[in-house]
């Protein structure tokens, strides 16, 4: 995050490269985050976020040229945003939760022209972000309390609230057979609910853990959800038992 600039790491040569920032956006505050390499293949340009400016950066790998882009330029004065989780679709069209306020944003990959959407909840501050097959892009609203996902081809939206008041859920995962799995940074609580029907069980964890990134391995039947316990220097995985 302050080694200014993105790095590349090739399992098969084990390798890295190093793509400095340009001197003049290389500063104290300069703070690389949440990079989105997953559709570089498309274009040869890779997504990230820089949080000291809270902009956007693409890098070219051709070249090791950054593009900063702002994403809310043209948002109304006196309203705050901060880029943060990211997803890019199968053209390199970039995907952005803005957990400063309450929108999702989409930057086109060629024009960088950026589409604001604003989310039902109001001061939601939507946070992590997965793209699914369908091209759903499922998400955290940290402040509204709920877990949600937005269609970018029908341009809707869908929430579901967290039965445990101030969960704050920080990150999602929907797993093979439909379930959207978060957790708690508050309460210790993994949340597993059914979007279709929105019915939930939660499962508090043994200690403290404070949940941040989730992950779920369809590889097990049934699946098996992963967190780092933040506050325990361990991993836990929770597997259900129905």
């Amino acid at each position: 995050m302050f080694q200014t600039g993105l790095v590349r790491f090739n399992p098969k040569d084990k390798t890295f490269r190093h793509f400095p920032l340009p001197a003049d956006i290389n500063n104290a505050e300069a703070q690389q985050t949440m990079v989105q390499p997953r559709q570089s293949h498309v274009d040869g340009k890779v997504w990230a976020t820089e949080i000291g400016r809270q902009v956007i950066l693409r890098l070219d790998l051709a070249s090791g040229k950054y593009d900063m882009v702002d994403p809310f330029k043209f948002m109304p004065e006196g309203t705050n945003h901060s880029p943060y989780g990211l997803a890019a679709d199968e053209r390199n069209n970039l995907f952005l939760m803005d957990f400063g306020d309450e929108v999702i944003a989409r930057m086109d990959a060629k024009s960088l022209e950026t589409t604001i959407y604003p989310t039902p909840s109001p001061r939601s501050r939507p946070r992590r972000t997965m793209r699914d097959a369908q091209g759903r892009l499922w998400f955290a609203e940290y402040a509204a309390n709920k877990i949600a996902m937005f269609d970018p081809a029908k341009e809707t939206f869908r929430e579901w609230n967290v039965a445990t008041p101030y969960s704050y859920p920080y990150d999602v995962y929907l797993d093979k057979s439909g379930e959207l799995w978060a957790g708690s940074m508050s309460t210790d609580r993994v949340l597993r609910m059914t979007p279709a029907t929105g019915k939930a069980v939660e499962y508090l964890l043994p200690r403290q853990t404070n949940v941040r990134r989730v992950y779920v391995d369809d590889r097990t039947t049934p699946v098996s959800f992963w967190v780092g316990s933040n506050h325990g220097a361990s991993i836990v995985k929770v597997t259900p038992l129905d």
